[in-house]
């Protein structure tokens, strides 16, 4: 990690188990709690505790929205933790909750709280400097707020400490409505906007804090779930209520929820321009590509380019050394025993048909593409040799694809460029990328390109040198593609809307919206209506955020979790040799989701301490 916090990040990871006591508040430490905002120095190391609360988004282990759907599958025995894959494999409960955050988030928000109540005290600091941090925090105590709602739906709202005194029946706090709390959320994000600087001017150190273009757009993202149907007018939960009898949602669509979405995403969107950032194109000095590679360069770097123009929010508590050991195949056949990479992770065949071909189309739509024959076999030209290995056999459905299909994607067959060297994928039995040991199992044949920084190396001595990235909690293109969904659900589709998502198209190398369905589709006036250009828009979310953790929240807000995730998992019969079978559509696993799953059941030891709790829906 390059020095993105990275004094205090290692600080608060040094003082995590050891410090722990020092900040938590009990009535015999208060005196400590006092200690600890006298002088700026230890006033910074309480700043970055509350930092040190932020998601290990990368972390496989951890994040639900990486292994916990549908678009990602590995096997037992799994090289990463088993909760992710337990709630992917619908075993989720009450008694044992997987991938609980309800209590670390609810202690987030307790030192937030700390920070901000004792801040005033610090005697060798200048005020502007105290603004700032007040700001840093009310941006973190909102974020950890929208944590948890997004996981749980409805929560207390921790809007202050209660006092060492209260009695036990005063610390019972109930939940709230989602309305309520998500206007909490958004005002408090105004607030913490309004101090934040608009850009890091100290890069060496302080890459990594909180900027008003961060505030903006997550407050965008945000108001788009808001207006959304898992939130708006979801008439699933109407019988879901406090134990006052208070309906935690609103089982009325409110339309002008997206008008605010809206206005709310056009606002960042020009913050994000007004300090420089746009969508990222590659152009490193000394690298001469051809205008294919150039353009799959744009793609996969968008990403994995740390602190690049497009990159809202980097997080630095989240290095992504992990994930791509976890992504990256054994490229070398000359190192093939390497054990620093897997190839494990394997994206299931329903990202692979979700990206379009080369007219910018999806697969069941483009007139030119041959949809019913994707599976049979094909051998590539020396005019497809940049994309496909020539003279190699493999499926029909590889062919003529969108350049974000090749830029994300490692499959039998495919070109794998990196800075130093390109390789070759052959990963059917017996081959180079084929399983090797019982851990190192791809399930389904392809590979996670998009998320391997093309600077790892694989060096003498069977060692690979990983180049960690911090991850990409929000790029410009996500901005982009909600703000095109707020204006169609606002007001069908419009000119506004057709220009932000052209620009992402643009820079994936595939023509515009109309362009594509006017000249290449078999329903060419599908943009035309709100619900045809919504599920344009949706896939393109699918396709240009993928692997990246959103899909697993889109398909929630959009309530689409029981469609997609109640569909079979698949992928190639990848234990086969010949191309002929292993060509093989292959049924992995049956997935079950039920309305329940939208949000996570609470513990019922939570219950029993806290009454005035009410149990999800459902569980």
């Amino acid at each position: 990690m390059k020095p993105i916090l990275t004094f205090y990040i290692c600080l608060v990871l040094l003082c995590t188990s050891s410090c722990r006591k020092f900040l938590d508040v009990v009535p015999d430490n208060v005196a400590t709690i006092d200690n600890a905002f006298t002088m700026r120095a230890e006033a910074e190391k309480y700043l970055f505790t509350c930092y040190s609360y932020l998601p290990f988004a990368s972390d496989i282990s951890s994040n639900p929205a990486i292994a916990a759907g549908d678009e990602f599958w590995m096997v037992r025995p799994y090289s990463t933790g088993e909760s992710p894959w337990q709630i992917a494999l619908g075993y989720q409960n009450a008694n044992n909750v997987y991938l609980s955050q309800w209590s670390a988030y609810f202690r987030a928000l307790r030192d937030c709280n700390i920070f901000l109540d004792n801040i005033h005290k610090v005697v060798d600091m200048r005020q502007p400097e105290k603004d700032r941090w007040i700001a840093e925090v009310k941006f973190l105590k909102a974020y950890y707020h929208w944590i948890l709602l997004r996981q749980y739906g409805p929560i207390p709202v921790i809007r202050y400490n209660l006092p060492i005194s209260s009695t036990a029946e005063q610390t019972k706090i109930p939940r709230e409505p989602v309305d309520t709390v998500i206007n909490y959320i958004a005002a408090l994000l105004d607030t913490a906007a309004a101090g934040l600087p608009e850009i890091i001017a100290d890069r060496s150190t302080e890459l990594g804090r909180m900027t008003k273009p961060i505030a903006m757009s997550i407050k965008a993202r945000i108001l788009v779930t808001a207006a959304s149907p898992l939130f708006n007018g979801n008439s699933d939960y109407s019988g879901f209520k406090n134990i006052d009898g208070t309906p935690f949602f609103n089982a009325t669509y409110d339309a002008t929820k997206w008008k605010t979405a809206a206005d709310a995403c056009k606002a960042a969107i020009d913050e994000c321009a007004s300090v420089g950032m746009l969508l990222y194109t590659f152009g490193q000095l000394g690298v001469t590509l051809s205008e294919t590679l150039t353009r799959q360069m744009s793609i996969r770097n968008s990403t994995c380019e740390q602190w690049n123009p497009e990159i809202i929010w980097n997080n630095p508590n989240s290095g992504s050394y992990e994930i791509q050991r976890q992504a990256m195949p054994r490229l070398d056949p000359a190192r093939i025993g390497n054990e620093s990479v897997l190839g494990s992770l394997a994206p299931t065949m329903k990202i692979a048909e979700q990206f379009y071909t080369d007219k910018g189309l999806p697969i069941t739509e483009d007139k030119t593409f041959d949809y019913a024959g994707r599976l049979k076999l094909r051998t590539a030209t020396k005019a497809e040799g940049e994309l496909i290995q020539e003279g190699y056999t493999t499926a029909a459905m590889h062919f003529n694809r969108e350049p974000r299909f090749y830029a994300d994607l490692g499959f039998d067959g495919s070109i794998w460029m990196m800075q130093k060297k390109t390789f070759h994928i052959e990963s059917k039995a017996g081959q180079w990328q084929t399983r090797k040991n019982i851990y190192d199992n791809n399930t389904t044949g392809y590979f996670a390109k998009k998320l391997v920084n093309w600077k790892n190396e694989i060096l003498e001595g069977q060692s690979v040198y990983i180049e960690s990235y911090a991850w990409p909690e929000m790029r410009l293109a996500d901005l982009y593609l909600l703000y095109a969904e707020a204006l169609n659900e606002d007001g069908g589709p419009q000119p506004e809307a057709f220009k932000y998502i052209d620009k992402v198209r643009e820079r994936a190398g595939i023509p515009g919206v109309q362009t594509a369905w006017t000249t290449y589709a078999k329903q060419p006036g599908k943009f035309q209506t709100k619900e045809g250009f919504r599920q344009i828009i949706q896939q393109e979310r699918l396709i240009e955020l993928a692997m990246e953790g959103s899909r697993f929240w889109d398909l929630r807000r959009w309530k689409k979790s029981m469609e997609e995730l109640n569909k079979p998992v698949t992928g190639w019969d990848v234990d086969q040799s010949d191309p002929a079978f292993y060509y093989r559509v292959r049924t992995l696993y049956r997935q079950t989701f039920q309305t329940r799953n939208y949000f996570w059941p609470l513990d019922n030891w939570d219950l029993l301490n806290n009454p005035k709790l009410v149990q999800n829906f459902g569980w």
